[in-house]
């Protein structure tokens, strides 16, 4: 079988693996105050081009979501996030868990407008009675969104701009950063991620990691007391090294960007052959994550010989489905699926 459900169902990239079995039998301080971690803070800040920021380890996303929004926002304030948010569909309200609303804006292909922020806040503080209800105190955006799409430059600095100016943070979720930053036609770099958002994470579990995410502040008023926060939330990895060796390697010689440009390289010659075949695309990614709306009995054909995700409940002629490349998929895999599709 063919596997296409998600980019975390491998293990650890080959580098990865090889750096934590060279380093298994080191004895090291707990807690991520270890020296792997510390060259791993380094390399993350030197490629963020953000030297005085922080830089945290945890060890997934929905864990690092909870854990940043609750220590960001005061007791009586929600989190703004396109309504197709990971927060908001898929977090099993992890976030409403912890005592905070997820405030809901429009999502046009996954993605929030500026304008629709800045409404919002405007709406809220004109109302006389705001004093009595969930106030917005930052906004949640993922790159790429939960439909593979990304921001343009343009867009960011503008949602950076009424962030700013409004005095709430910008919390960008990456949990597949990688693949954004790699995406074809893409003007966004990592330094752009860290010049204009006030926290965001470089995701590694599905970027050839074991496990592991790495929040790095940028903003130094925000989160000044984040370990104890993340031990409250049982989020404190007491074998920390493993995530700093993680990271150190997935962070020397490119490796980061190389594994997220090879799965989006891919994911397009994944695209192209549905395209040729004349299926409909129900999303335009330039991720690796690519969706299409496909006649049943294709659908059905297709899971003889393949995994991937039906992209919410089976429609009655035709479905919309998730497919996903990772670091373990190979040309000859994608070469395999054309020969499916075409048959």
């Amino acid at each position: 079988m063919l596997h296409f459900d998600t980019d975390y169902m491998s293990g650890a990239h080959p580098k990865v693996m090889e750096r934590l079995m060279e380093t298994n039998f080191e004895q090291t301080p707990g807690y991520g105050t270890d020296q792997y971690t510390a060259k791993a803070k380094e390399l993350i800040l030197e490629a963020c081009g953000a030297p005085d920021a922080k830089v945290h380890f945890l060890v997934g996303g929905t864990q690092t979501n909870s854990t940043v929004i609750d220590g960001v926002l005061a007791r009586h304030e929600g989190v703004l996030c396109a309504e197709s948010g990971h927060i908001n569909v898929h977090e099993s309200g992890a976030i409403e868990a912890t005592g905070h609303k997820v405030l809901t804006l429009p999502s046009y292909d996954g993605k929030v407008s500026a304008s629709d922020v800045r409404n919002f806040i405007d709406t809220f503080y004109s109302d006389e009675t705001y004093e009595h209800m969930v106030a917005p105190g930052m906004l949640y955006i993922s790159f790429p969104t939960e439909y593979g799409t990304v921001y343009t430059l343009k867009e960011l600095e503008e949602l950076s701009e009424v962030c700013r100016k409004a005095g709430i943070p910008l919390f960008i979720d990456g949990a597949r950063l990688g693949y954004g930053l790699a995406a074809d036609g893409g003007d966004v770099t990592l330094k752009d991620i860290a010049r204009l958002s006030d926290v965001f994470y470089i995701g590694g579990t599905k970027v050839g990691a074991l496990f592991g995410e790495a929040v790095v502040v940028t903003n130094k008023n925000l989160l000044n007391h984040f370990t104890p926060l993340v031990k409250q939330h049982g989020a404190l990895l007491a074998k920390g090294r493993l995530l700093g060796v993680q990271f150190e390697a997935l962070f020397t010689d490119g490796l980061y960007e190389q594994i997220s440009k090879s799965c989006v390289q891919k994911a397009v010659r994944l695209k192209n052959i549905f395209l040729a075949k004349g299926y409909k695309v129900e999303v335009d990614s330039p991720t690796n994550q690519q969706f299409f709306r496909l006649p049943n009995p294709v659908v059905d054909a297709l899971l003889k010989e393949a995994t991937f995700e039906m992209w919410g409940p089976r429609g009655e002629t035709e479905s919309v489905v998730r497919f996903v490349t990772g670091w373990t998929t190979t040309d000859e895999d994608i070469d395999r699926l054309e020969e499916i599709v075409n048959a």
